[in-house]
C-alpha cells in the first residue's frame, strides 16, 4: 500500500512508493522491543555454568552446537532490524573484549522489557533514555570502585579468570589444561608499548584438528604451517634450523609483452634452456650460501627450484598465507625478504626444530622451540568435530579474558555479585535524581538483577529467594563480593570461590546493552521499502513449455 497524504484542497499526494509499509508510535516501539526481547530470551538459557547449549542448523544442513552468545547470534539468520541490532551488540562485545556477549544481550533485552512498562505509564522515551544514560555512568563508576587491581605476574589470578570464562563451555575437566595454555600463550606475546602493556591475541594462531582428546591440546612455542614440503626428497626434520621468509616467486617470470625467439640451431635451444636452469641454480645457490635450511615462500616455486632445494637438503613450503608469514617473522625473529638479491644473513629466522608431521589426514610443518617467540600457536584436539569447534570458542574466550586482565589490570567478582552491588548503588542514586528519570534509573537497577536471577533459574533454583538473600548479603559492609554458587545453590563469597572476571568485560556489557536499548527506544517510526521483485526465469525455464 502506498503512503498517501492530501493537500488542503483534498488532492491526494503519493509520498512513499507503492508497497512501502509503515508503523508508527506505540506500535513501532512495541514491535521493536518485542523483536529485541525475543533475541534476549533465546540466549537467556545459555547463561552461566548451568546454562544449556543450542543446536543451530544452517540452510546447507551444517550443525553448530554451542552456548557462546556471539556464535549463536552469528549463526542465526535474524530478519527483524531491531533483532539485528542485538546481533551487533554481541559482535561488538566479542570484538572489544572477547567475552560477556550473552550478558550484554540478555541485559539489553531486560532493559527494553522494563522500558516497555514505563512507556505504558506514558513516560516519554527520551526521559527513559536520559535516565538510562545516567544509570550506566553510575553503574560503570560503581564497577570501577569495587574492582581490585591484580599483579599480572600472579598466575593464580589469571588462571581463575580463564577458568571462569570457560565455566559455561562444554570443555569440562579440560578447563585447567586450557587455562594453563591460554596464560602461557598470552604472556609470551605481550608487548610493552610506552607505559602500557599490549597483548594482541591475533598473534596467537589456533589450529584445530579432530582426533585424540582435549587433554592433548598443546601450546607450540612457534608456529604450525598448514602446508607440506613441496618435494618428497626434502628432509622431514631439521634441528637448529635457519629459516628464510620469502615474499617473491622463485621462478623465471614470463615477459608481459608477446615475444618471438627464432632458433635455427639445436645448440641454441640447449643454450636457451641451460640459461634458464643457470638462473634458477643461482637463486638456490644464494639461499644455500646464507646457511639456510628451511624456506617459506609466500609465492610460487618452480619445479626445477623444488628439485634443486631438495638436492641441497633444504625443506621448503610454498604459497604460505601472508598472515602466517607475518607470524613466522615474529616467532623466529626473521625478516620477510621481497627480493632475493637483498637476502642477508641477519634476515634469517631461527627455530630449534622444523618438522613435517602428519596430523589426522593432513601433513603440516611445525616450527617449534623458537627462542622467545612473539607469536605462538595452539593446537586444539578433540574426538568430535563439534567438540573441536566448541573447544576453539572456549580457548578464544580464555585468551581474550587473560589479555584483558594483562592490559587493564583490574578484576571484579562474578556469580551476580557485581550486578547486585550495582543495583543497590543505583537505587540509592535514583533518589538523588528524582522526577521521572528516577523511575528509569530504578528500572535500570531492576534490569541489571536479571543476571543473578537467570543464573539461579538456569541452575534450577528459586530465583526470588536467591535475589532476596543476595540483597540482604550486599547490605552488609563486607558483602560486595557475595554471589550465587550455582552448584551448591547458596550465596557465597565469589572471590574466595575463585569466580573472577575482567573489569572491562562487565563495563563493556553495561555500555553496549544501555546504548542499544536507548537506540531502539528512540525509534517511533518504521518505514520499510518493498523488496525488489525476483527476476523472471530465462526463456525455456520451468513453466514456459510450448505446446
Amino acid at each position: 500500500m502506498a503512503y498517501l497524504t492530501t493537500t488542503a484542497s483534498g488532492q491526494p499526494v503519493l509520498v512513499l512508493k507503492e508497497g512501502t509499509t509503515r508503523s508508527r508510535g506505540k506500535e513501532a516501539q512495541r514491535n521493536n522491543i518485542m523483536a529485541a526481547r525475543v533475541i534476549g530470551e533465546v540466549l537467556k538459557t545459555t547463561l552461566g555454568p548451568r546454562g544449556m547449549d543450542k543446536m543451530l542448523i544452517d540452510s546447507l544442513g551444517d550443525i553448530t552446537i554451542t552456548n557462546d552468545g556471539a556464535a549463536i547470534l552469528g549463526e542465526m539468520d535474524v530478519e527483524h532490524p531491531a533483532g539485528k541490532m542485538m546481533v551487533e551488540i554481541a559482535k561488538t562485545q566479542d570484538d572489544m573484549v572477547g567475552d560477556g556477549t550473552t550478558t550484554a544481550v540478555v541485559l539489553a533485552g531486560e532493559l527494553l522489557k522494563k522500558a516497555e512498562a514505563l512507556l505504558e505509564q506514558n513516560i516519554h522515551p527520551t526521559v527513559i533514555v536520559s535516565g538510562y544514560r545516567k544509570a550506566v555512568q553510575k553503574a560503570v563508576g560503581t564497577i570501577n570502585n569495587i574492582s581490585v587491581p591484580v599483579n599480572i605476574e600472579d598466575r593464580e589470578t589469571l588462571r581463575k579468570v580463564a577458568i571462569t570464562s570457560m565455566s559455561s563451555k562444554a570443555v569440562g575437566p579440560a578447563k585447567e589444561h586450557f587455562a594453563e595454555i591460554a596464560i602461557n600463550a598470552v604472556r609470551q606475546i605481550v608487548e610493552q608499548r610506552g607505559e602500557r602493556k599490549v597483548a594482541d591475541i591475533d598473534n596467537i594462531q589456533i589450529i584445530k584438528k579432530e582426533g585424540k582428546s582435549l587433554f592433548e591440546s598443546q601450546l607450540i612455542k612457534g608456529l604450525i604451517i598448514d602446508k607440506e614440503a613441496v618435494h618428497s626428497g626434502m628432509p622431514k626434520k631439521l634441528v637448529n634450523a635457519k629459516i628464510v621468509l620469502l615474499d617473491c616467486p622463485l621462478e623465471i617470470e614470463k615477459t608481459e609483452i608477446s615475444a618471438e625467439i627464432r632458433i635455427r640451431d639445436p645448440t641454441q635451444m640447449k643454450a636457451f634452456l641451460d640459461q634458464e636452469t643457470r638462473m634458477l641454480k643461482e637463486m638456490v645457490g644464494k639461499i644455500k650460501a646464507t646457511g639456510a635450511s628451511v624456506l617459506f615462500c609466500q609465492k610460487g616455486l618452480d619445479d626445477m627450484v623444488q628439485h634443486l632445494l631438495a638436492k641441497e637438503g633444504i625443506l621448503a613450503a610454498r604459497r604460505v598465507k601472508q598472515s602466517d608469514m607475518e607470524k613466522l617473522a615474529r616467532a623466529t625473529g626473521g625478516r620477510m625478504v621481497t627480493d632475493l638479491a637483498d637476502l642477508r644473513l641477519e634476515d634469517l629466522g631461527k627455530a630449534g626444530i622444523v618438522e613435517e608431521r602428519k596430523i589426522g589426514e593432513d601433513k603440516m610443518i611445525f616450527v617449534e622451540k623458537c627462542e622467545d617467540p612473539r607469536s605462538v600457536a595452539i593446537l586444539i584436539r578433540a574426538g568430535l568435530e563439534r567438540m573441536v569447534d566448541e573447544a576453539e570458542r572456549a580457548m578464544n574466550d580464555a585468551l581474550s579474558v587473560v589479555s584483558d586482565v594483562i592490559e587493564t589490570n583490574k578484576v571484579v567478582t562474578g556469580g551476580g555479585a557485581v550486578e547486585v552491588e550495582v543495583a543497590k548503588e543505583l537505587r540509592n542514586y535514583s533518589t538523588k535524581i528524582g522526577g521521572r528519570e528516577q523511575l528509569a534509573i530504578e528500572a535500570f537497577a531492576d534490569a541489571v538483577e536479571v543476571i543473578p536471577k537467570t543464573l539461579a533459574e538456569n541452575a534450577g533454583l528459586e530465583s526470588i529467594d536467591i535475589i532476596v538473600e543476595l540483597k540482604a548479603a550486599h547490605e552488609k559492609t563486607d558483602g560486595k563480593d557475595m554471589g550465587i554458587n550455582v552448584f551448591t545453590g547458596k550465596v557465597e563469597n565469589m572471590r574466595e570461590n575463585g569466580v573472577i572476571e575482567p573489569l572491562v568485560v562487565k563495563e563493556q556489557a553495561m555500555k553496549s546493552a544501555a546504548e542499544s536499548a536507548s537506540m531502539i527506544l528512540r525509534i517511533d517510526d518504521v518505514i520499510a521499502s518493498t523488496r525488489p521483485k525476483e527476476p523472471a526465469g530465462p526463456p525455456g525455464g520451468p513453466g514456459s513449455e510450448e505446446y
